[in-house]
């Protein structure tokens, strides 16, 4: 069992944002961009997974997860509050959020069907945000030159990802989820979060008058596969998810935890156990 805090970020959102926000670098300022408008559904997406789910249980393993659940759902319903802040400086600046949209009509596929298929897609998704969070926590130079609110926004919703990788995970387990079923979803979950961060970047980029610039796609290059890269160095961890012995707690947390540590003046705890 996690132990969850729910933690409010000190941080301003109604003061605008600035169009070049990450430190001036037009291919991470979109992927991030991307990345925050698929976060207010998706958050609410899992949390109601995760509920759903949890009603399949027995009573004493229902309280015996229930401390956690509740941790998770207050954290990614936070997560949902900040970045729909965020999303709406995005859209004065014209932006347009197309993940949205197709996300919703994906979803509606899942009506009327076992919700261990829904709670499996969140599983492999958390997996996705908690690689993503440890490299943004072992890599903060990206946000070298970015706006300090910012910076602490996407570090605070890393530590909080990695903090919570595993409950999506114990929960499927606990409801005898079925691993052909948890490795498919997770194929096809690979697929579409890719190639909606794909298009929501390219779009992002085009909007901005960035897209056929050298010097975008060199970062891009460079973010991505370098030797640090976000998709080169998370390759193993990735495959890790189709072993059949795999937890999330075998990923090291070390460095959400230092970080949530060093950084308190920046958030308050809302409940805590």
């Amino acid at each position: 069992m996690t132990d969850l805090s729910i933690r409010r970020l000190l941080i301003d959102l109604e003061k605008p944002v600035a169009r070049d926000w990450c430190g001036g670098d037009a291919f991470s300022t979109a992927m991030f961009n991307a990345l925050s408008m698929s976060f207010p559904f998706g958050e609410q997406f899992f949390i109601d997974s995760v509920r759903d789910a949890m009603v399949m249980l027995s009573p004493y393993l229902q309280a015996q997860h229930k401390a956690e659940v509740k941790g998770f759902i207050g954290q990614e319903a936070t997560h949902r509050r900040i970045h729909s802040l965020f999303n709406a400086q995005l859209a004065k600046q014209g932006l347009v959020d197309s993940w949205t949209p197709r996300a919703k009509n994906r979803i509606k596929l899942l009506e009327g069907t076992d919700p261990r298929h829904a709670l499996a897609i969140t599983a492999a998704t958390e997996h996705f945000t908690a690689m993503f969070a440890n490299w943004l926590l072992a890599h903060p130079e990206v946000f070298d030159g970015a706006e300090p609110r910012l910076k602490a926004m996407w570090l605070w919703h890393s530590a909080e990802e990695s903090e919570h990788r595993n409950t999506a995970f114990t929960i499927y387990r606990a409801t005898d989820g079925s691993e052909q079923w948890r490795t498919r979803w997770f194929r096809r979950t690979t697929l579409i979060f890719m190639s909606d961060l794909a298009r929501q970047t390219v779009a992002n980029l085009k909007c901005e008058g960035q897209l056929w610039k050298l010097a975008t796609w060199r970062s891009g290059a460079r973010i991505l596969f370098g030797r640090n890269g976000l998709l080169r160095s998370n390759l193993g961890t990735w495959r890790s998810y189709f072993r059949t012995d795999f937890d999330p707690s075998e990923q090291d947390g070390g460095l959400s935890e230092r970080w949530l540590k060093d950084n308190q003046a920046l958030f308050e705890p809302v409940t805590s156990r």
